[in-house]
């Protein structure tokens, strides 16, 4: 017994070290997965101040490479889409992605046009898609001033683009403006900084799509005041937004409607914490808070490497949807290929398909056959209205009364 004493000891120390390995690697993965978004986000930091951070070259849109999508042969009869993609750069060497990355330009033409583009073309639109020096996944899950000076730079590149796109167009030409996720904050920038102030081109608006950011209904008593929401699927020069969450995302209801930043207006970036949201019900088309059950879902789409000219096989009856607090509420998807992923920062990203793909291809087709009528209708009375010009003060020169 004394003999073997000795030689249990060292198994023994060895069973209790492999036992306290063994628990300092279970601690070490709880502590991974409770901390995942923070190790994540430090990952993405570009680690320099975006004061003394060289921005990459800004895109000139009157070249043709600094667009995704432009049309082969444009036609002044045609609607114009102007779409604004989603973000599709992570992060880590830049804050704002340079416009011509190879990954970036590859995600967008195999997933976010063919997916969130493509529908707007139903109406037989032609796309105007920019390129842009987005702002990094990682600005949108913090709210730091280097974040939000991110958000502006890219906000700077998108003003230019439909300055570009309005000087490709005709002057005449119907208008579709449509953003997704990032592409929605830049989109509403135009729509407060440009078209709304702007009677020749909110009369040629057949709808703003305004998808998976949020848009404060209190921007419509004042810069937008002439764009107003739209209410019914009739309505045309208005704006249409919704942000899609399940009632088990917690976390993303609460970046929605807490955590998220847009314009205010004074146009500076602030939070939108007690500002209602608008949301337009995709299935019923309107801003009530009536349920609109799946059976009203006409389809979504889970489109990768199709051109424009494809049609993806939409999935109908999926989900239904209702508007709470701003935020549409949806059910889980039956086809797996139309729930999020668990990707990290999943919260802040726009999905990889479309859920109303073809909900959003007949609404915008039935808004362009609508405005078409009342454009005809208004042509025969008068021609439209130009902008007001603003001219300066002039003295008076009183008139001699006439002698009798």
């Amino acid at each position: 017994m004394t003999t073997d004493q000795p030689a249990r000891r060292p198994n023994l120390i060895l069973r209790l070290m492999l036992a306290a390995g063994a628990v300092f690697l279970a601690l070490l993965v709880a502590a991974s997965i409770v901390f995942r978004d923070d190790i994540y986000q430090s990952l993405l930091d570009p680690g320099i101040p975006f004061q003394t951070y060289t921005p990459p070259a800004a895109p000139d849109y009157a070249l043709e490479e600094t667009w995704a999508a432009l049309p082969e042969a444009p036609d002044p009869e045609a609607p114009a889409v102007f779409f604004i993609h989603a973000t599709t750069y992570d992060g880590g060497a830049h804050w704002n992605a340079p416009y011509d990355r190879p990954q970036e330009a590859e995600e967008v033409a195999e997933v976010v046009i063919p997916n969130f583009a493509a529908p707007f073309l139903a109406g037989g639109g032609q796309l105007y898609a920019p390129r842009y020096r987005q702002a990094s996944l990682y600005t949108f899950m913090n709210n730091r001033e280097d974040a939000v000076s991110a958000r502006m730079l890219a906000s700077e590149d998108i003003q230019a683009a439909f300055d570009a796109f309005l000087a490709r167009i005709d002057d005449d030409q119907p208008i579709i403006l449509v953003g997704v996720g990032q592409g929605a904050l830049h989109g509403l920038k135009v729509l407060i900084d440009q078209v709304a102030p702007s009677r020749s081109l909110r009369n040629r608006l057949a709808a703003a799509y305004l998808l998976e950011a949020p848009t404060p209904t209190d921007l419509f008593e004042g810069a937008l005041s002439a764009l107003p929401p739209c209410r019914t699927p009739e309505d045309v020069r208005c704006v249409i937004s919704y942000n899609t969450a399940r009632q088990d995302e917690r976390e993303r209801i609460f970046a929605l409607s807490e955590r998220s930043m847009t314009w205010n207006g004074e146009g500076e970036l602030s939070f939108v914490t007690d500002r209602a949201l608008l949301c337009v019900n995709p299935l019923l088309w309107s801003t009530t808070e009536d349920f609109a059950p799946a059976r009203l879902h006409r389809g979504g789409a889970a489109a990768e490497g199709l051109t424009l000219d494809d049609a993806p096989s939409a999935m109908a009856n999926q989900t239904g949807a209702q508007c709470q607090n701003g935020v549409l509420m949806i059910e889980r998807p039956r086809a797996s290929a139309l729930r999020r992923a668990g990707r990290l920062g999943e919260d802040r990203r726009s999905p990889d398909f479309n859920l109303f793909y073809r909900d959003l291809q007949l609404d915008v087709q039935r808004r362009l056959e609508i405005l078409d009528a009342i454009r005809t209708e208004e042509a025969r009375y008068a021609p439209p209205l130009g902008d007001p010009i603003e001219v300066d003060q002039a003295d008076v020169i009183p008139v001699d009364p006439p002698r009798n």
